[in-house]
């Protein structure tokens, strides 16, 4: 039998998780854009934003004019410290190629390649999916995850998660974009960032290495399960928002509302599932950076 290194074992569930992505943004668009029942569903939580616009949407719109700002700023000086201080030049570029792929993959799938029919739906005929705002602060978070040292990656998910969650949300309450619009560039984002981490992780194996869950704050399982319960409270709300909708009573916010929900729900549950897969695939500083497989 070959000899075959622990690395290259792990390729797999990085090669999965950027198709399970780029099969989530597929099947993304091709209902809430394609079909008339998504686009009235994606419409609605758009056009119910209206009623929660007021300080809210002010507050949502400062957010966004700071957000390439903000998103530019972080990722630089994430990079910029893992290079030159810790020697991880592999890694930020790396990164950085990760985003810049996202970006450029949102830009151009928003405006070459996805269309948006006419269904009947009163809305913008011009194709606004994936979100190029979500895009720039999912990615930029994702950059400060890859080359951030093991033990800080479960806290570093959890705040970046929150942090396109919360880039995502404005963009609809400031009626920039749909709920649809905001996972795919979640989606998008995923995509990039599996087949990197790979990558990233065959870089170093000294830096590479962790201790597992619990042994440093940031990489408390805590870090794991507080998306996991604001994903479930979204699921809730999503519920009842969705049991008004089907009911005799006429929706004012119940379609945006459901539109927050998935929102939360697939920002934290991508987040969740990136830090999992990282430490499901980091090396314990106490193995050997490759392990042969010799002959019977």
């Amino acid at each position: 039998m070959p000899t075959q290194t622990r690395d290259e074992a792990g390729a797999g569930p990085f090669l999965v998780a950027s198709l399970t992505a780029f099969t989530g943004l597929l099947g993304t668009y091709l209902f809430f854009v394609r079909t008339t029942t998504g686009q009235f569903i994606d419409e609605s939580a758009l056009v119910e934003a209206v009623a929660l616009y007021g300080a809210a949407g002010k507050a949502a719109l400062r957010f966004l004019d700071l957000l390439p700002a903000l998103s530019a700023a972080a990722a630089t000086i994430a990079l910029g410290y893992a290079a030159l201080a810790r020697g991880r030049w592999a890694a930020a570029l790396i990164a950085l190629l990760a985003a810049a792929g996202a970006n450029a993959t949102t830009q151009i799938l928003k405006a070459e390649v996805l269309t948006r029919p006419f269904r009947g739906i009163e809305t913008l005929t011009e194709n606004s999916l994936p979100s190029g705002h979500t895009t720039l602060a999912a990615s930029a978070a994702a950059a400060v995850f890859l080359v951030a040292s093991p033990r800080w990656r479960p806290f570093l998910a959890f705040v970046g998660g929150t942090f396109a969650v919360v880039s995502g949300g404005s963009t609809l309450v400031n009626q920039w974009h749909r709920p649809a619009d905001v996972v795919a560039a979640f989606l998008v984002v995923a995509a990039f960032t599996a087949p990197a981490g790979w990558a990233v992780l065959r870089t170093g194996s000294a830096w590479n290495a962790w201790e597992g869950y619990g042994g440093h704050w940031a990489s408390s399982r805590w870090w794991l399960a507080l998306p996991v319960l604001a994903g479930l409270a979204a699921a809730a709300a999503a519920a009842v928002a969705l049991i008004r909708i089907a009911g005799p009573e006429v929706s004012t916010t119940h379609y945006f509302w459901a539109g927050c929900s998935l929102i939360v729900i697939t920002g934290y549950l991508l987040a969740v599932a990136g830090a999992w897969l990282f430490g499901r695939s980091a090396r314990s500083p106490h193995e050997t950076p490759h392990v042969s497989m010799t002959p019977a």
